[in-house]
């Protein structure tokens, strides 16, 4: 009996801990810019078409309790970060089966249970791993492991995935060991499951475009078995985030199998799929040709680190910031603007990937972009001045007639939304923005040991003062503020972290860098 009430003793304990981390307040930042920008958005929303679990009427209080609180010198920086969690909170349902999220506002044919859909599954993860309040992503993750799955027509492999990578970086922000104990030997199956339906007896694997949620592509087909930098990153990210799981719970043998599969993927990717001629990674037709057509798809392998870092691969990269290939005035294209088939295929009756503006395709290219200036030393043209510019563009895209505007896929001249207004684009949930201000703008890398890493992207002398507050982070509460003078938030001039409201690394000037025990 005693050893009971010690044990509902500890338990209390550790609930009151959760609660009381739960809603811990920001530092510096008041929650009054994120009252004021939500009060805006919900008045450009007065129809409120659709009311899910959290209704824009109560959309301050549940923001004000989950999200990282920002601030910057960019206006426009500043409302996009706060708009796009304003517009995700939109897509939160409660089902009898748990919380998930859903990629459009609207009923979807094409949707599963819920009005559920994979293809973005990967970015969902990304940015609610930020969210302080751990259910609705566990929910989330377990409806496409265990409810999708049972589900007359099930969906989760309707679409190419990166979940385990996604999952393991989660894990990376709340250290929840229990959760990757509870699902990894289900994930190791999915993925079997993956090698069982694509997976060539050469060992790459094959997608039709469409499947990538990438269809009428000038590379793809809905026939041809096509070998795409796609689905390999993402199978390979997937083995290193299992092999990394494998080491967390010690399953040795599940260990070796992930960590063996990810090198002979990596190895088949660079050998296959990188075409030498046009000094880029690219899909390979069934007959063994290259497509022969540059497309944003081959940025994806940095998403996960699969290039080696040598100037050949590097070299790729200059054409993100060439006008005959992916610069466009409104974003990058996810196709080279230079390609005889660029933008051949209509607009706006399907869903065109043969060079238009995607947002689901400039996360990925941007998260390539932050690992390369994070994580290799040859980084050729590239410079933390191009990330933000292509960033700061990516942020100025969300507006239609005016106001802010969240859709599928833009004219890369104008800014059109080539779907118009039309009701299911609205708020398309089918990208990231949060994760790419907290984890690539002002740098903070989720790692497994007891070490802060915060490697800002900022570009030199372009900000006097930022500050990233109320960050929910291996179960402590940071801020992250930078202040030239400082006068601006009046903590003292330099670089500075805070834990649980106490200062723990300090600098004089904005730099990568690194706290041990924080």
């Amino acid at each position: 009996m005693k050893h009971r009430k010690h044990f509902g003793f500890v338990w209390l304990i550790g609930l009151l801990q959760a609660t009381v981390c739960l809603a811990q307040s920001a530092t510096v930042l008041p929650t009054d810019h994120l009252k004021k920008y939500v009060t805006h958005f919900n008045q450009i929303d007065q129809e409120e078409a659709v009311k899910n679990y959290v209704p824009n009427d109560q959309a301050f209080d549940w923001l004000s309790k989950n999200i990282p609180l920002f601030d910057c010198p960019d206006s426009v920086l500043n409302e996009i970060y706060y708009y796009r969690w304003w517009a995700f909170r939109k897509h939160l349902k409660q089902t009898p089966d748990g919380y998930i999220f859903t990629e459009f506002i609207t009923k979807m044919n094409h949707a599963g249970k819920y009005n559920a859909i994979s293809s973005a599954l990967g970015h969902h993860i990304y940015e609610g791993r930020w969210l302080r309040n751990p259910q609705y992503m566990d929910d989330y993750i377990s409806f496409w492991l265990y409810v999708d799955p049972r589900h007359t027509v099930q969906r989760f492999h309707a679409f190419s995935s990166w979940v385990d990578d996604a999952v393991y970086n989660r894990y990376l922000v709340n250290l929840d060991k229990s959760f990757i104990q509870k699902n990894l030997l289900t994930l190791d199956a999915d993925y079997r499951q993956w090698q069982q339906e694509k997976q060539l007896p050469g060992g790459l694997f094959w997608q039709f475009d469409v499947r990538d949620a990438m269809e009428e592509s000038i590379s793809g087909s809905r026939k041809e078995k096509n070998r795409r930098p796609t689905i390999n990153s993402y199978m390979y990210g997937n083995a290193k985030a299992l092999a990394a799981m494998a080491a967390l719970v010690q399953n040795d043998t599940l260990q070796r199998r992930y960590e063996k599969l990810a090198t002979t993927l990596k190895k088949l990717t660079l050998d296959s799929l990188w075409n030498g001629t046009d000094h880029f990674f690219e899909v390979k037709h069934p007959n063994g040709a290259f497509a022969n057509a540059r497309e944003a798809i081959g940025f994806i392998p940095w998403y996960f680190n699969l290039p080696n870092d040598t100037p050949e691969y590097v070299r790729q990269w200059d054409q993100l910031i060439d006008t005959t290939g992916f610069d466009a005035p409104w974003g990058i294209t996810t196709a080279e603007r230079r390609h005889p088939l660029f933008r051949t295929h209509g607009s706006g009756h399907g869903c065109e990937w043969d060079g238009a503006v995607w947002p689901f395709a400039t996360t990925q290219t941007l998260k390539g972009l932050s690992n390369l200036l994070t994580d290799y030393r040859n980084q050729g043209r590239m410079s933390k001045s191009v990330f933000y510019d292509e960033l700061l563009k990516y942020a100025r895209s969300h507006t239609m007639n005016g106001q802010l505007y969240l859709g599928e896929y833009q004219d890369e001249k104008t800014g059109e939304w080539l779907k118009g207004d039309n009701p299911r684009s609205k708020f398309y949930n089918h990208s990231g923005f949060a994760d790419l201000i907290i984890s690539d703008l002002i740098g903070l890398k989720p790692r497994t040991d007891n070490v802060l890493e915060i490697h800002p992207l900022i570009p030199d002398n372009r900000w006097d003062w930022f500050c990233l507050d109320n960050v929910l982070y291996h179960g402590k509460t940071l801020t992250i503020l930078y202040d030239k003078t400082g006068k601006h938030y009046g903590k003292g001039k330099g670089f500075r972290v805070l834990s649980q409201g106490k200062e723990i690394l300090h600098r004089d000037k904005l730099e990568p860098v690194q706290a041990k025990k924080f």
